[in-house]
């Protein structure tokens, strides 16, 4: 990159002004210099799914190594290489499953400790693609690739040319056979019995789709592909395949079959394979643990519930309220400050929002009221719990204290569970805002269309128990939540980060194996949402935004495994049988008379006496339930008093079908 400027002035005093701007421009020039490693840091990080070679990991990694390289030389000050950055980007993204064989690998040549590396391995332009073959020997500096094109799928089809240039003696150690099988060696398959599925991919000689498709399911179990070529007449009359590319199936059991992949093209094919009941992404210390397991006699697993994943269950929100509520927030002793007003937006969010049954609606607004109602700074945790557990009988409030993950459910206690259900309810969210427009009317929040979505920042940030993940929504939220403009914006802001955070976390350990980290959703639920642009796969995000709201609408929630409260308990001794009139008897009123009430100290929780008598009230001070002074209900419109405390405070509870915390206040 130069810099020049040329100014033409006139009289001493224009050459003084030539001075000052010739000072500006070198300052200028010598401050990007200085800011150059600042941007290579920005340019690619370790979230990005690249490897970052330094000169202490370029030979370590490239040298000798199991796999082939693909490594990019660049610049931080180079204009095209920032420009080129989000292709290899997508480029590393698009192959990430391919790592066995190949690996992308980037290197700036502008940060000062990389300075003797680059010289040694002769860059000198900037971007510089060098391939490493696998097992190369200490003196290899690469080939370099000094083609035009460096569009995605050229480069992507160049990596598998690379490939092929292997070798039997240099080929990657765990790489797939990549050249076409023949038709004997198809047809011996055929209507045997097999522990795997066998795919074939009957393709033209020029074709690249069934090396992708290869590739993309390598890390993949209980799967293998191969490629036959469509120059094989014999194999293609015994398939009656006409149309190329096509897809072949050959089931465990001996059957065989035609893949119905909705579309012909490496995406789809990749994505139906990968879903293919007991294919699932190796992982070794699952495996060990699973196996350890079951060992030693105990289940990996509850008992599984049988689900369909077009479905959103309200078993799975449930629970995850359940565990949000119950377990998380209880780590908290006493919400005050930034903690509290989270807590508030939450509860309003989700009380204004959630299309849930109506035991649990009930109970998201009564938690609604009592905490935008209360007049304390801080409460303790244990007065939340109270409520959610309903310790005052209020009639119809209920929440389910046992998790019941359906949809949410993993092959191992330990996976997928209580975060599963909170992006779940996240989406749901989100999608109710988008329909409902008028859902959040006099919060403070109905102007919003981020409403939703700052709340679950907040409460990811200041709750959620894994702080490493906080760290990366919050991350994703600086860059780009700002821009959201529109609530049908947030509901496909919210999918694709979640479509980032599963590419990102696809083939780590907390993956499931049974249910791989794809991209959602699956051309099986939705394949208009797939298209493919010059060998690209993208999205159609009106048809995406289309489903998104289908899928998390209140009509495709499944009621299916979610717990009923316990029927109330009889009473341990009957009432004693009315007393026979007698002369003495003091006559009966015509009116009931109110039982005494109980004092705080008898009655009361262990958290209510930090909070004196400005949180209790007295019996003088209770309001009528249905009274015009009662309050109405947040949705529901049912009516109901408050009691009131010393000088009009309110107090905790809510007087309503019963006193708190179970004892009767009137008969």
């Amino acid at each position: 990159m130069g810099l020049m400027a040329v100014v033409y002035f006139e009289g001493r005093a224009s050459h003084q002004m030539a001075a000052v701007v010739w000072v500006q421009i070198t300052v200028s020039f010598f401050v990007f210099l200085l800011s150059a490693p600042s941007q290579a840091a920005r340019l690619y990080t370790e979230d990005d799914p690249v490897t970052i070679l330094t000169t202490d990991t370029l030979k370590q990694n490239v040298h000798n190594s199991s796999t082939a390289w693909l490594v990019q030389f660049y610049s931080s000050w180079c204009g095209h290489c920032i420009q080129y950055s989000p292709t290899w980007k997508a480029l590393a993204g698009d192959v990430k499953d391919w790592e066995q064989a190949i690996r992308i690998g980037v290197l700036d040549c502008a940060h000062e400790k990389n300075f003797d590396i680059c010289k040694e391995f002769e860059i000198h332009f900037y971007p510089t693609f060098r391939y490493f073959k696998a097992h190369g020997s200490n003196t290899d500096v690469g080939k370099t690739y000094r083609g035009p094109d460096r569009e995605l799928q050229t480069v992507r089809q160049l990596m598998v040319n690379f490939l092929q240039n292997h070798t039997k003696q240099d080929w990657p150690s765990h790489c797939p056979p990549l050249e076409p099988y023949s038709s004997e060696d198809i047809l011996t398959l055929l209507g045997h019995k097999s522990e795997q599925y066998t795919a074939v991919i009957v393709e033209d000689a020029d074709s690249y789709v069934g090396r992708e498709v290869i590739l993309d399911l390598m890390p993949y179990q209980g799967v293998g592909v191969r490629r036959v070529l469509s120059s094989d007449k014999l194999l293609m009359d015994r398939l009656g395949v006409t149309d190329v590319p096509a897809a072949y199936l050959l089931h465990p059991n001996g059957t065989h079959g035609l893949m119905d992949a909705q579309k012909r093209l490496r995406f789809f094919f990749s994505s139906f394979l990968k879903l293919l009941p007991g294919v699932h992404r190796q992982n070794s210390a699952f495996l060990q643990n699973s196996a350890h397991s079951s060992s030693n006699g105990h289940k990996p697993t509850e008992e599984w519930k049988e689900f369909e994943k077009s479905k959103v269950y309200m078993a799975d929100l449930e629970s995850g309220l359940h565990y949000l509520l119950r377990v998380e927030l209880a780590t908290h002793h006493t919400l005050e400050g930034e903690e509290l007003k989270a807590f508030k937006d939450f509860a309003t969010v989700v009380a204004k929002l959630f299309p849930g049954r109506p035991s649990v609606v009930k109970l998201l607004e009564t938690l609604l009221e009592w905490a935008v109602s209360l007049p304390l700074d801080k409460i303790p945790y244990d007065a939340v719990l109270d409520l959610v557990n309903n310790k005052m009988r209020i009639s119809g409030l209920f929440l389910s204290d046992r998790v019941q993950w359906v949809g949410c459910q993993g092959s191992s206690v330990a996976l997928r569970g209580y975060p599963c259900s909170l992006w779940m309810l996240f989406h749901v969210l989100t999608v109710q805002a988008a329909k409902r427009p008028d859902a959040l009317a006099n919060t403070a929040l109905e102007d919003d269309p981020q409403a939703v979505l700052q709340t679950m920042r907040r409460y990811i940030t200041t709750f959620f128990g894994c702080q490493e993940c906080g760290r990366h929504f919050e991350e994703m939220a600086q860059e780009s939540m700002g821009a959201i403009k529109t609530t049908d914006e947030a509901v496909l802001w919210l999918w694709r980060k979640h479509n980032q955070v599963n590419r990102r976390l696809a083939g780590s350990m907390s993956e499931d194996p049974l249910f791989p980290k794809t991209q959602w959703p699956t051309p099986d639920l939705c394949p208009t949402c797939h298209e493919e642009r010059s060998g690209i796969h993208v999205w159609n995000e009106p048809t995406v935004l289309d489903f998104l709201k289908r899928h998390y609408g209140s009509a495709n929630i499944s009621p299916k495994y979610t717990l009923q409260p316990a029927p109330p308990a009889p009473p341990k001794d009957p009432p004693p049988p009315p007393m026979p009139p007698t002369q003495t008897q003091t006559p009966t009123p015509t009116f009931p008379l109110p039982r005494p009430l109980p004092s705080p100290a008898q009655h009361s929780p262990p958290w209510m006496s930090s909070l004196g008598q400005r949180a209790w009230g007295t019996t003088a001070s209770l309001s009528s339930r249905c009274s015009p002074g009662g309050s109405s209900s947040v949705r529901s419109g049912r009516c109901r008093g408050r009691a009131w405390g010393p000088r009009g405070s309110r107090v905790w509870g809510l007087a309503s079908a019963s006193w708190p915390w179970g004892s009767p206040a009137w008969t």
